[in-house]
């Protein structure tokens, strides 16, 4: 098997809270290896969502080490980070966290400018026609359905050619029909662009997609997801 694109040894977060110290997340050690796709699952305020952030280097593990493509994240700055995030990773939350005053393009474009990508407007053009929204490219966030957001943030997560696609509950706010369209797609994305695929989900449909399951409890992996089968 490849070398791991994600690598945790004994990883832990604890965030200060208003009574003091709470642990979020505690001796995680998970690899996660190139064309993999990985769903995370376990009851709400498990660590599901934290882990992924950790995955990112959206937060910083307060015990153990977390390594991205061969890098420790916990030893590199803000800046080195985000250049890394940019570089090698596509993120989609619950959320779309589009911006309004953009179009569908130029929220899947500016990424891609403010990279110094010479192809952006075509490549941005290219990810929208590839999740069915070429007809509403120009429309702003406010004229299109939770559905047609949802594609638009999916474009944009693959319009780097991400190394890594992180989901955090992709189809968490959509109906069940709009979601299983958005499930197609995700999977679309990682076997078009060969990605790593990590997903949060609370969904079967989507979990039981995936090479490999992992559950949390209480912030650990739960023993018996160390061994989970793989998935058709």
């Amino acid at each position: 098997m490849s070398d791991p694109v994600l690598s945790l040894e004994n990883a832990a977060l604890t965030l200060q809270g208003n009574a003091g110290p709470v642990q979020i997340l505690d001796a995680i050690t998970l690899d996660v290896h190139r064309g993999e796709t990985l769903g995370l699952i376990g009851p709400s305020g498990s660590g599901k969502s934290s882990l992924l952030m950790l995955m990112g280097g959206l937060e910083r593990a307060t015990g153990g080490s977390v390594s991205a493509l061969g890098h420790d994240l916990s030893s590199m700055s803000e800046d080195a980070l985000a250049r890394l995030r940019r570089d090698n990773f596509g993120v989609v939350f619950q959320s779309f966290h589009l911006i309004p005053t953009m179009t569908a393009v130029e929220n899947v474009a500016t990424p891609l400018e403010l990279a110094g990508n010479p192809d952006a407007q075509d490549r941005a053009k290219e990810e929208l026609e590839a999740v069915g929204l070429g007809a509403r490219m120009h429309h702003y966030p406010s004229q299109l359905s939770g559905g047609e957001q949802q594609r638009v943030a999916l474009a944009r997560a693959a319009a780097p050619r991400p190394a890594i696609v992180l989901a955090d509950e992709p189809t968490g706010n959509l109906d069940s029909r709009t979601g299983a369209g958005i499930i197609d797609l995700l999977f679309g994305l990682r076997d078009r662009h060969g990605a790593t695929l990590v997903m949060v989900t609370h969904a079967p449909e989507l979990a039981d997609r995936c090479d490999r399951i992992i559950t949390l409890s209480d912030g650990r992996i739960a023993p018996e997801s160390t061994e989970a089968p793989a998935c058709a």
